[in-house]
């Protein structure tokens, strides 16, 4: 593809780069000198900035119109995002709704979720977390056991409990992936559901991290009643519903690294300017091999885009670019706290929230082992992992489980 900005792309740079020089002393200082300390008001600082770039026309760009999106292609979301983090400024505060869940409900949601939900999304009126891991289950995302049984009446009465939950402390919706039949195959008896996050029987519980944050939660749901209208897609057909959403999921991680501010560029100049360090010929090896694949992910991204522009959808490649990107900004975090010593995690440095946040980084999106494995087998061609849990009803795999642990 050509790398450079047709001459349309660069109409379009020009404008998102002209609203920012314009509007980018209204944007919140989260992080670093001058960072808005107290939780709750940096929150309603972030969805304040989110209703501005909405209302700019620079949230949710890949949508379709008629669901308050642009109808653009993924190259002006890419303009967009490259602009904004060379502005210095946030992105939107909710990357999970906007870049995962708002495209599964344009997938697989009724019209009447479509009116109700994307628009307010999109504003940060309501911000959306995903509720699919479970304490029980690790990667294994179809080993759910949180369970949603129908009702006489048509409801549901969901309980069980996710955990890792992101945004969820001031969430208005979550969607949610649980077994409502236990008697087939793990992955044929799920379903997809939006919760409201402040139903009876919903409980957050705040899971505090290195960085001192409590950006993830536990969900606890007792005997939670949810309508047949928060049904997303078909009932026991969640599976390919999730599939959707973990497709935008990696995207999102694995192909935002320059959004994340995850760039080769940006760790080079902390190395340069330490005469010492930039003369140092480990360092230099070090930082070449990490820039290197920041640098493969890069153009991997720009195959990835070919895909979208042509309305292709990507294959499980974009998984390896989520695993390439945290290990190499993990690799750049541990040179520079080698370099700097023990200054690179005072609080008022700008890499001591990176260092501390992305070794959880790790597990978002899938762990390394599962992803790889994704890509060996479905890119690679490598023979499947031995499978002796396929075709077995969830119930009995349980059953086998107990039996197990008490033996």
């Amino acid at each position: 593809m050509d790398l450079n900005d047709s001459p349309e792309q660069a109409e379009y740079r020009a404008k998102v780069r002209a609203w920012l020089e314009e509007h980018k002393d209204e944007a919140p200082v989260l992080r670093g000198e001058g960072a808005i300390e107290d939780e709750e008001a940096a929150i309603v600082a972030h969805r304040a900035w989110q209703r501005k770039l909405a209302e700019a026309g620079f949230v949710g760009l890949t949508w379709p119109k008629e669901y308050g999106g642009q109808g653009l292609g993924p190259l002006e979301q890419v303009i967009s995002n490259q602009e904004i983090a060379r502005a210095g400024v946030p992105g939107i505060i909710d990357a999970i709704g906007v870049g995962m869940l708002g495209p599964t409900i344009i997938a697989h949601g009724t019209e009447e979720q479509k009116q109700r939900y994307l628009a307010p999304m999109l504003h940060a009126d309501e911000v959306w977390c995903q509720l699919f891991s479970e304490p029980a289950a690790g990667s294994d995302l179809a080993g759910i056991q949180s369970r949603a049984v129908l009702q006489d009446d048509g409801s549901w009465k969901l309980n069980g409990q996710k955990v890792w939950t992101t945004n969820a402390q001031f969430a208005s919706f979550g969607l949610l992936l649980a077994r409502t039949d236990p008697d087939v195959p793990k992955h044929k008896g799920l379903t997809m559901f939006i919760v409201p996050m402040d139903a009876e029987g919903v409980t957050v519980r705040g899971l505090r991290q290195i960085t001192g944050d409590a950006e993830f939660n536990e969900v606890f749901f007792d005997d939670v009643s949810l309508d047949e209208e928060f049904v997303v897609g078909p009932v026991n057909g969640g599976w390919g519903t999730a599939l959707t959403t973990l497709m935008f999921e990696r995207l999102t991680i694995g192909g935002g690294s320059e959004g994340m501010g995850f760039r080769a560029d940006r760790f080079a100049r902390a190395l340069a300017a330490d005469d010492a360090a930039a003369a140092d010929p480990e360092v230099r090896q070090r930082f070449g091999e990490l820039a290197t694949d920041l640098l493969a992910l890069r153009f991997t991204g720009y195959r990835i885009l070919t895909a979208l522009e042509r309305g292709q959808i990507p294959g499980p490649e974009a998984g390896m670019g989520k695993v390439t990107v945290v290990t190499a900004a993990i690799a750049a975090g541990d040179l520079i706290a080698d370099v700097l010593g023990p200054d690179a995690l005072d609080e008022d440095d700008e890499w001591s929230y990176l260092i501390s946040f992305l070794p959880g980084l790790k597990s978002a999106g899938g762990t390394e082992e599962i992803l790889r494995n994704t890509v060996g087998e479905r890119v690679l061609g490598l023979p499947p992992e031995p499978r002796l849990d396929k075709g077995i009803p969830f119930s009995e795999l349980r059953a086998k489980e107990r039996e197990a642990v008490s033996a």
